[in-house]
This record gives structure tokens, C-alpha cells and sequence, in this order.
């Protein structure tokens, strides 16, 4: 008996336009009219569905037709069209690939582990490109049983750290992190977090810095064992901790290179997302992405719909390890204190090359 055949790769729904931003009747069809003509032009979009989204949106039919007509004569639109059709190609290559991997029975559980061995962590994890929560290694961690919101205000809290603050008011809170950067005394910001409940309004995040100060330095006396492959000596240089209240939230991103992360107070959630699915994202700003997963618009993002995601729980003393490139949205689900780390010692040494998108200045329509 042959086995089912798998799922054709998922295709976005390229016969459609995309939503155009509105005009008032009668408007003029300006430069950015042109170009977003072109761009769904260049997706495989019909010149039907194209001339009904610029009239929905209060164009003339007429000067709309006769410029749907005039762009795939132009000379720039056919060698974009040859691009385009490359990257439909590596689109559908990364579909296939994605297919493979999802045909595994477990793809969609991230493994929870004791402990691997070095050799078993590079093959299974670092080169198979899988996320691992590993549970054994911090027993011997001084900071499970000294770590706490107290501890930090007993211990540093005369200190000044640089935590993100007005975070609500802004959805691109991360994208924009540097308007969010506040310098407040360690203590007052615990009592802050003690005091304020569940908020995504403040955060002290990776990018305080503090533990290449010599103030913090007593933090790093607290960390045990390391997982497979760290480098202790490189630790100082290549570690942050995260403290804030619950229901902080990490929005949807990549990073640069592969990482562990450490819960030592309170849970986070993680929900991941394969770097093969990278393209249904609408990446078009750095290493971010727009889509919310807990408020998920398919009318808005289409080509989400069948992304898969999963999802782990990471308690207090587990470590998630994140493989090169897997997207991810955390949220805090009590009052959190983290410990992350890069120091990983591979042949690749840790550094890899992105040429990250650039989102343009787009102008009025």
C-alpha cells in the first residue's frame, strides 16, 4: 500500500489584490498607486481583482483599467517579473521543505529533556534545526533558591538599570524600543512590578546591558551548570536577564543567532514558528513581524492561514533552547526573572549573515 500523498505546498491566494488603503472618489492615481498596481501585478494577482480593490477604494474604473493595462509593458516590471519568479521559486522550495519536516509525528511537541549529551544536542537540535526545553541542569544553580523581585531590591536596588517603559501606547513598542528606553532605580522598578499586576507597559529586557556592569557581576556567581556547548569564560560577554510583571509579551520575531533561555521565577509561553515559514510572515521590517498570535487577522495577513505553531510552557528552572532563525512570541504568565545566553562554542561560531528588509517611507495616496 502506497503511502497518502502529502499536501500540496500552501500557496497564497495570489489571484486576489491586496486590501488598498482607501481614496476618495474620482482621486488621482499618484506614483504610490503605481507601484502598489505593480506589486500585485508581480504576486499573480488578476488584472479583475486589481481593478475592483482600486475601485472599492474610490479610484475611476477607467484611469484604473487603463493603468492596470500600461504596467507589464514597462521595462522595469519585467525584470522585476524575473525576479519575482525566482523568489516564487524559493518560496515553493521552502514550502516543500516545510512539508518534510511536518510530516513527523512530533513536529508539532517541542521536546522536554533532561539532559543530551553534546554530540546528540549538535545532530538533533543545532544542525536539525529542532527547539528543545531542557529541565536538569540548573539544580545546582544558587540562583533557583536566591533569585526573586526582594533579592533584587535587596541586593541592587540602589542601582540604575534601563528598562522599556509606555510600552502600550505604541504596537511597535520593540521596533521602536530606543523611544521606550527609561533609567529608573532597581528597587523602585520592583515595586513597580510588584505592585502593578499584569501589564505589557514595562519591561527590563535583554537590552539593559546590566551584567557587563561590575555591580551586577554577583548575578553571574549564581549560574551552575550550562547547558551543551556553552563556554563559560564567555558568559559576562553573552548573557542578559529579564525581569517584569505578567502578561509582558515579546512580540513576534527572529533573532541572529541561536540562544538559551532560562526561567528561573515564574513561567513564560512560547509559541514558535519554522524559519522555512519565514515568507507567509510579511517580514518587511528587520527581524519582525507584524502578526500578533494572540489576536491572529487572517482578512489582514491571508497568507498566514496553515502556518503551524507551536507552543511550550517553559517553568521555573527549565531552559529553552532556540535553534538558528525560528520565530517567536513570548508572553510572561506570572512575574518573571530570565536568564539568556549566546555563549554557544560551534563550528559556525554562533554568527550568521541576514540581509533584513528595510521598510520604505511611503507616502499619502
Amino acid at each position: 500500500m502506497k503511502p497518502p500523498k502529502p499536501p500540496a505546498p500552501p500557496r497564497p491566494p495570489a489571484s486576489q489584490a491586496e486590501k488598498a488603503p482607501p481614496a476618495p472618489a474620482g482621486a488621482a492615481l499618484t506614483p504610490e498607486w503605481l507601484r502598489w498596481v505593480t506589486e500585485q501585478l508581480l504576486r499573480g494577482c488578476t488584472p479583475d481583482s486589481v481593478l475592483a480593490t482600486m475601485t472599492a477604494a474610490g479610484l475611476d474604473a477607467q484611469a484604473s483599467a487603463e493603468l492596470i493595462e500600461q504596467v507589464p509593458g514597462n521595462a522595469v516590471f519585467v525584470a522585476a517579473e524575473g525576479r519575482a519568479q525566482q523568489l516564487r521559486k524559493l518560496e515553493s522550495t521552502l514550502a516543500n521543505l516545510q512539508l518534510l519536516w511536518e510530516i513527523d509525528p512530533m513536529y508539532g511537541i517541542v521536546d522536554k529533556r533532561v539532559s543530551v549529551s553534546e554530540d546528540e544536542f549538535i545532530e538533533r537540535y543545532v544542525r536539525g534545526c529542532r527547539p528543545l526545553v531542557l529541565t536538569g541542569h540548573t539544580r545546582d544553580w544558587p540562583a533557583m533558591r536566591r533569585w526573586s523581585p526582594d533579592y533584587l531590591k535587596e541586593r541592587f536596588g540602589h542601582l540604575d538599570v534601563e528598562v522599556q517603559a509606555e510600552r502600550q501606547a505604541n504596537p511597535r513598542y520593540e521596533e521602536d524600543k530606543a523611544l521606550h528606553r527609561r533609567s529608573v532605580r532597581l528597587g523602585d522598578f520592583v515595586d513597580q512590578v510588584l505592585a502593578g499586576g499584569d501589564t505589557n507597559d514595562y519591561y527590563l529586557t535583554a537590552n539593559n546591558e546590566a551584567l557587563r556592569r561590575p555591580d551586577f557581576a554577583p548575578l553571574l556567581d549564581d549560574i551552575g551548570s550550562l547547558p551543551p556547548c556553552c563556554v563559560r569564560a564567555e558568559l559576562a560577554e553573552r548573557s542578559s536577564f529579564w525581569f517584569g510583571p505578567g502578561g509582558t509579551v515579546t512580540p513576534l520575531h527572529h533573532d541572529t543567532l541561536m540562544l538559551f533561555h532560562t526561567q528561573v521565577v515564574g513561567r513564560k509561553r512560547w509559541r514558535l514558528i519554522s524559519p522555512l515559514q519565514g515568507q507567509r510572515l510579511y517580514n518587511t521590517n528587520g527581524v519582525f513581524s507584524p502578526i500578533d498570535l494572540d489576536a491572529i487577522d487572517l482578512r489582514q495577513f491571508p497568507l498566514f492561514e496553515g502556518v503551524r505553531v507551536l507552543e511550550v510552557v517553559v517553568w521555573p528552572g527549565e531552559t529553552i533552547f532556540l535553534p538558528l532563525g525560528w520565530w517567536h512570541q513570548v508572553r510572561a504568565l506570572d512575574i518573571s526573572l530570565s536568564f539568556s545566553y549566546s555563549n554557544l562554542a560551534l563550528p559556525m561560531a554562533n554568527q550568521f549573515i541576514y540581509f533584513d528588509p528595510v521598510p520604505r517611507a511611503v507616502p499619502d495616496v
